[in-house]
């Protein structure tokens, strides 16, 4: 029992892949043995990637992993100062299963597209379902900012970015000028 705690104490920051990398446009491919040791240090791993780098969600494909894997972790910041506060959550093979028809246009950004704001549509409530690092299935209600999360990073394993969803090129803004917006 002892590899494991030693992993985690060796978690790494990795590198983050920027737009134009073949690897952001992949399709994520399921994870089958979500128990195996390198999947354990990539969710360690993401967790303090995610941490150092300020962001609120990450997707393995933006370091270069191409499998099913996000990461959820609101938290109010410089970036996204009203987030809501929730403990990261790794999820595995995660679906949406359900979804209300309202959507709500807001501001994204993202660690692989820096220095870009964009309005984005995204549904505003939503059901999931997906493994958690113990293997065990999970589904959960997310809603509002949670739910625009954990949709922006999905699009990841789609190979899709917010900019694939924005609707029209003056939904678009500079990090400098989006901050403007919000003083």
């Amino acid at each position: 029992m002892l590899v494991p705690v030693l992993e985690k104490l060796f978690a790494q920051k990795l590198s983050i892949h920027q737009l134009g990398n073949p690897a952001l446009r992949a399709i994520a491919q399921p994870i089958a043995n979500v128990r195996d040791r390198q999947i354990q240090k990539l969710i360690d791993d993401m967790l303090v990637t995610l941490k150092e780098s300020k962001g609120v969600g990450l997707a393995a494909p933006q370091v270069g992993q191409s499998l099913q894997l996000i990461i959820i972790a609101s938290h109010p910041n410089d970036r996204y100062p009203h987030a809501p506060q929730m403990e990261p959550t790794a999820m595995i093979n995660p679906q949406i299963i359900g979804h209300t028809q309202d959507t709500e246009k807001g501001w994204e950004g993202c660690l692989s597209v820096p220095m870009i704001r964009g309005l984005v549509p995204r549904y505003r409530e939503i059901e999931v379902e997906y493994l958690d690092r113990q293997g065990d299935r999970q589904v959960i209600k997310l809603t509002d900012f949670v739910a625009r999360i954990f949709q922006h990073e999905y699009d990841h394993l789609e190979g899709k970015v917010f900019l694939d969803r924005v609707e029209n090129t003056l939904d678009l803004a500079s990090e400098e000028e989006y901050k403007k917006l919000w003083q």
